[in-house]
């Protein structure tokens, strides 16, 4: 039997396999609480095999929404998102709650406070398209704040039934804001060296991982480069892994680009603009797509294992479980990650394509999947039916998206 089928231990739980299901937001709620189809995304992934699946993207707070419809994780939500869990338990699988805080990266103009808050002040790079010019660097209080509604968020998502939290730490948001120079400006203990600005997000990890680190396992998504001028480096990388191994982290998922600056190094091809442009309603937001399909290199091409040189460097630096992310379409490419040391596979396109995908390589080793990374699924979570693949068309029913994932759907009708 091939080790990707084998069990591994994260923590204070053991995956059935080496396989998980990447955090990718799938824009399966209403009013901020999770709904029907996104408990049916992730039953189909259980039962297509994966170790565990990972839920996102789910606020700590409701000014830590991305959209203002996403998902948050308290009282009100947690008997859906228990739903969710008992639903991908009955299949055999683990599930992991993804939870963070955009800070200034906020696509909505619901917030208790008339600018973002961000790991320095300066232009809000994402407000500027809602009138929202400047956003504020957080004091010590804020920063309290945030820590605490970390912990709040774990402890609530253990209430639900996950198996693990994952603290998203890449990619812009909030937790990433402080780690990258791109957002990160400050002059004091948590500002300069890649060193002072970790600081911060390994102290909300520590206090997560004290919190409910005896009853789920803790995870953290992090960037292994920016990919951007003026960004992160792999040499800042296994600064952040290091940091994070030392906080208590059960497994860190290696990622990279951040969401405006080099989305397209997330990826390892580019985004498709025209469709995200198309689902907009306001011209602002047409035009900042735009511009963000002018910035995109010509030459960006998907490769597979995009990430494999970068992540081996950091998993010669610390010892703590490590994912490898970035294109692993086949069980050979799988079983070569697997080799280098790390000890899971994540992966978000491929399983939105085929959620069966695990399960076919298990019957045969040879099958490649057929997703082209063309990323139209990354446009399509913002249509009635969530993400999708449109080259499979597996939509889910867009009328389970309008019911809660608690809720009976012949009482909902």
């Amino acid at each position: 039997m091939s080790i990707a089928f084998t069990p591994v231990k994260v923590g204070p739980v053991t995956l059935p396999n080496r396989f998980i299901r990447s955090g990718a937001n799938e824009m399966m709620t209403r009013n901020s609480v999770p709904t029907r189809a996104l408990l049916e995304f992730h039953r189909r992934l259980a039962a297509g095999g994966v170790g565990m699946t990972t839920l996102a993207y789910i606020a700590v707070s409701p000014d830590g929404r991305t959209f203002a419809g996403q998902g948050v994780m308290n009282a009100t939500s947690v008997p859906h998102y228990r739903a969710i869990a008992d639903a991908v338990h009955a299949e055999g699988a683990l599930i992991s709650a993804q939870i963070t805080h955009g800070g200034s990266f906020v696509q909505h103009k619901e917030l208790s406070t008339p600018r973002a808050m961000s790991s320095s002040g300066g232009i809000d790079k994402m407000g500027v398209m809602m009138g929202r010019f400047f956003q504020r660097q957080m004091n010590r209080a804020d920063m309290d704040q945030v820590r605490d509604e970390f912990v709040a968020a774990a402890r609530l998502a253990a209430e639900a039934g996950f198996d693990a939290v994952e603290l998203h730490m890449g990619h812009g948001y909030l937790l990433n804001q402080y780690i990258s120079p791109l957002s990160n400006k400050r002059r004091d203990e948590y500002g300069g060296t890649a060193e002072k600005r970790v600081r911060f997000p390994a102290e909300v990890l520590a206090a997560v991982k004290y919190a409910v680190g005896d009853r789920i396992a803790v995870l953290a998504k992090m960037n292994l480069y920016d990919g951007a001028k003026g960004g992160a480096t792999v040499e800042d990388g296994i600064v952040t892994a290091r940091a994070l191994e030392a906080a208590g982290a059960d497994m860190l998922v290696l990622s990279g680009g951040r969401n405006i600056e080099s989305s397209y190094v997330m990826f390892s091809s580019p985004l498709p603009y025209d469709d995200l442009a198309a689902m907009q309603p306001g011209l602002l937001a047409k035009l900042q797509f735009k511009l963000l399909k002018m910035a995109t290199p010509k030459t960006v091409r998907f490769s597979e294992l995009y990430f494999l040189e970068a992540a081996r460097q950091v998993r010669a630096a610390v010892t703590c479980g490590l994912g490898y992310l970035g294109g692993v379409l086949s069980l050979p490419a799988a079983e070569l990650a697997l080799s280098e040391g790390f000890e899971a596979v994540v992966m978000a396109r491929s399983l939105v394509h085929d959620p069966d995908l695990v399960a076919r390589w298990r019957e045969n080793a040879g099958h490649r999947s057929g997703c082209t990374a063309c990323n139209r699924c990354v446009a399509l979570m913002y249509g009635p039916s969530g993400t999708h693949c449109p080259v499979t068309a597996n939509e889910i029913d867009p009328k389970l998206n309008r019911i809660w994932a608690g809720e009976e759907i012949a009482d909902a009708a």
